[in-house]
């Protein structure tokens, strides 16, 4: 059996392979962009199969395609969604900026299989053709971006939102569980007034609520897709009604709230609400990364930094140095962090790329787009899992089912040997003074209630209801200030 067969396009005959569905476009493709070896994910094969079910359900109803033709592409288009014919998508994200090579890699495998459902071989081009009955009613231009915000919303819906939620809620349970712990606060990484535990990882929770809410309302501007608008938006070679009742069927098909674009022109000629939602995303990795690291930083130690939180011991941290453990979830954080702010830079760049009628930057802002979304939905899911929340990761790892815990005696002995207690005396004393106590502390190695008391300046009583450090994690003035 030969390795090859022949097919024609526009251009002439091409050597395809002789075991695949894909043909003479998907070959030239393939050897004129050997660039990376980036193929698209799974989620953008799905929601470019989904569409050309739906086109081949619509244009049935329309009378454009016979039940027998369109049930065989809707079929083989399903299929392609599932994931059967992943392997047959081979085209390089690096590609024509329309995804037009992608478009027709699509096209020819569902042509291919719609033929073989239909009684013939693999390869068939008839009756069922590649551009005429699979892509009818539709454009490269229309459809490589309304794949782009499917495969986008059901990524973020199912891949990024449940994560971030838990991780939100696994903060929040630590806030509440570290309610009570007393600590220094730091501020330009110096110490400063005492704040909880809890007080912390609430802030903490708040920064990833804040996150999630970002990721959904951006969300709201990738549900407007240029479908049925065809090469520039005008819908030419497209049933009027085509847009419409095809997002409804994807609608209905997946549950996400797609709809036709309010300008058709808006939504083909630019991807300006891809590069909104990639912006929630470098925001999120903004917050997450300031969670992470703060985390890495109040675990440092064990012995000879803050020490004030541990951390899950997930594996060994050296190959030189026995029983060195490190942050290896926070430092996995901040390069997903790291990676998502790199994408946004390219898809900023990317949204540059809109000119006149049409967006030519398509594939690789989605390339970088879904990967955001895969790669933080997956680290938020490890870091509550393996870092936070905690849960069984490898038998016998200590303290992974209980996620982070406090040192409780260690951060008492740094807030009592703060010397920024002294803010609660400011109302009392005047600033002045209070940095006047601060600095002997500081040279003397005295507290600052020892030097208050060594002065005079305020009576032992008053003083021990004014430097009650609990007290000061909490709104209020701690006493008048005294003339002078």
């Amino acid at each position: 059996m030969a390795d090859t067969r022949k097919e024609s396009d526009s251009l002439g005959e091409v050597e395809v392979p002789a075991g695949v569905h894909y043909g003479a476009q998907t070959a030239r493709a393939v050897v004129n962009f050997p660039v990376s070896g980036l193929r698209f994910p799974p989620r953008f094969i799905r929601a470019l199969g989904l569409v050309k079910a739906a086109a081949a359900e619509v244009n049935r109803d329309f009378g454009l395609l016979s039940p027998e033709h369109a049930g065989a592409i809707g079929k083989a288009a399903m299929e392609v969604a599932s994931g059967a014919w992943d392997a047959e998508f081979v085209v390089d994200v690096f590609q024509t900026g329309s995804g037009t090579s992608t478009n027709m890699n699509a096209n020819e495998v569902i042509s291919s299989r719609a033929n073989e459902i239909l009684g013939g071989k693999r390869g068939d081009r008839s009756p069922i053709r590649p551009n005429d009955e699979v892509n009818l009613c539709q454009s490269s231009n229309d459809v490589i971006p309304t794949v782009m915000h499917l495969a986008a919303i059901e990524a973020v819906t199912h891949d990024l939102l449940p994560p971030m939620a838990a991780l939100s809620a696994g903060l929040e349970r630590k806030a509440a569980e570290f309610r009570g712990v007393l600590k220094t606060g730091r501020t330009h990484l110096q110490d400063a007034v005492p704040v909880t535990l809890g007080q912390e990882f609430e802030g903490w929770a708040a920064q990833v609520r804040n996150a999630v809410s970002r990721v959904k309302a951006a969300s709201e501007r990738l549900r407007e897709v240029p479908l049925g608008g065809t090469a520039v938006g005008t819908g030419l070679n497209a049933h009027p009604d085509f847009g419409r009742q095809a997002c409804a069927w994807l609608v209905q098909a997946t549950g996400m709230p797609l709809k036709p674009a309010s300008s058709r022109f808006e939504a083909t000629g630019s991807r300006d609400a891809v590069v909104e939602m990639s912006g929630a995303l470098k925001a999120a990795a903004v917050g997450l990364s300031k969670v992470a690291s703060d985390i890495r930083l109040l675990s440092c130690g064990p012995r000879t930094g803050l020490g004030e939180i541990s951390i899950p011991a997930l594996q060994p941290g050296s190959s030189i140095m026995p029983g060195k453990v490190n942050p290896v979830m926070p430092e996995m954080m901040l390069q997903v962090a790291a990676q998502v702010i790199g994408n946004d830079t390219t898809v900023t760049v990317g949204g540059l790329g809109g000119q006149l009628e049409l967006n030519t930057m398509m594939p690789v802002m989605a390339h970088a787009l879904l990967q955001s979304i895969a790669i933080l939905g997956a680290a938020c899911r490890l870091f509550d899992d393996r870092c936070v929340s905690g849960g069984p990761v490898l038998p016998g790892a200590p303290g992974n089912e209980r996620g982070i815990q406090a040192n409780r005696e260690r951060c008492r002995q740094l807030v009592e040997h703060s010397l920024m207690a002294v803010t609660a005396l400011v109302p009392r004393i005047g600033y002045k003074e209070a940095a006047n106590v601060a600095g002997e502390a500081h040279r003397t190695g005295k507290t600052v209630r020892e030097v208050v008391l060594k002065r005079g300046l305020i009576p032992e009583a008053e003083l021990d209801r004014l430097l009650d450090l609990s007290s000061m994690t909490e709104p209020g003035i701690r006493g008048p200030r005294s003339g002078g």
